[in-house]
């Protein structure tokens, strides 16, 4: 996969968000198959995901590589929930090591506040976020293999050998939604053939944060490949809180950008396409795929459960 300058990733998107129209889908957009989220509302301390046998269960975290306190809390509870929830990858959403970028900070802001995760196995799937640096591609532990943008996939394990369900994750580079990651992006869900197609990247294309205005911008070019691909759930960080949004157009998106970064306050537009927001701490996010059902429970560093529930793909 071609590597681009950053100069040429910038023009890249330009001509990739022109090219769109800058206009949002229309309203009566949509995919063939919709999602529906129920929420959930456990006892304190409560799991809230049903550890269905067999299901596909990881864990989010993104905009995480401070290497400071706030991280290792996050990181501890991640480790205190895996006991009750054994997910065996985690996905990062980008911002996964901040400046600066020495062989020492990846220890720091990685290895040491994840050790008891990667020392139980726990297999960590990172995207690339506008602090990272380039060379953050090839570092082993994030599993990018050197490619900015890639695929993956995981399946429900039944008895006797035999598979359920699948997830196909498509990994991007939102830095630049250049033409080349489109195209891929296009050929990749057409022939995933999964249950599920979750996408994750650190920009997020809404949010009630500060961003709000650039989501816009990255939604023109990426959401009309995301509906005509059917797209399930997409993941992004960047904005330093937790918002659940109300599905848009069939897709569930999710912003988890407070694994070691925090804005408090800072949802700013609060408005009726938001589910849930929180921005007074820190936080992680657990998943769970069964079936037609997705579960999620959300996390502060404090241990408590911010939101929860599952989203259900319902055929349109």
């Amino acid at each position: 996969m071609r590597r681009l300058s950053a100069a040429a990733l910038c023009i890249a998107f330009l001509v990739s968000a022109a090219a769109c129209g800058g206009s949002d889908v229309p309203p009566s957009a949509a995919r063939a198959t919709g999602t529906q989220v129920r929420e959930l509302h456990p006892a304190p301390g409560e799991l809230a995901l049903p550890l269905k046998a067999g299901s596909i269960r990881f864990a989010v975290i993104g905009d995480s590589g401070r290497g400071d306190a706030a991280q290792r809390e996050v990181a501890a509870q991640m480790v205190a929930w895996r006991a009750k929830f054994p997910f065996d990858f985690a996905i990062m959403l980008g911002d996964n090591i901040y400046p600066p970028h020495t062989p020492s900070d990846y220890v720091t802001k990685f290895e040491e506040p994840y050790k008891a995760l990667l020392d139980a196995g726990v297999t960590f799937q990172a995207a690339i976020g506008n602090h990272d640096e380039p060379s953050a591609l090839n570092y082993a532990n994030f599993n990018m293999k050197g490619e900015r943008y890639y695929t993956f996939r995981k399946s429900e394990q039944r008895l006797a050998g035999l598979t359920g369900a699948a997830a196909r994750f498509f990994v991007l580079d939102s830095r630049s939604f250049d033409p080349v990651q489109l195209d891929w992006l296009r050929a990749q869900l057409a022939a995933s053939g999964s249950n599920w197609k979750i996408c994750y990247f650190h920009h997020p294309l809404y949010t009630s944060g500060r961003y709000a205005a650039a989501a816009r911008t990255l939604r023109s070019a990426l959401e009309p490949i995301l509906l005509a691909g059917d797209v399930d759930v997409v993941l992004s960080g960047h904005e330093h809180f937790y918002e659940r949004l109300v599905p848009q157009h069939g897709i569930s998106y999710f912003i988890s950008g407070g694994a070691g970064s925090l804005r408090r306050g800072d949802i700013r537009r609060p408005s009726a396409i938001m589910a849930r927001g929180f921005d007074t701490d820190y936080h992680f996010l657990l998943m769970e795929i069964s079936g037609d059902e997705l579960y999620f429970q959300a996390i502060s560093r404090a241990g408590e459960t911010i939101d929860a529930g599952v989203v259900t793909r319902k055929p349109e």
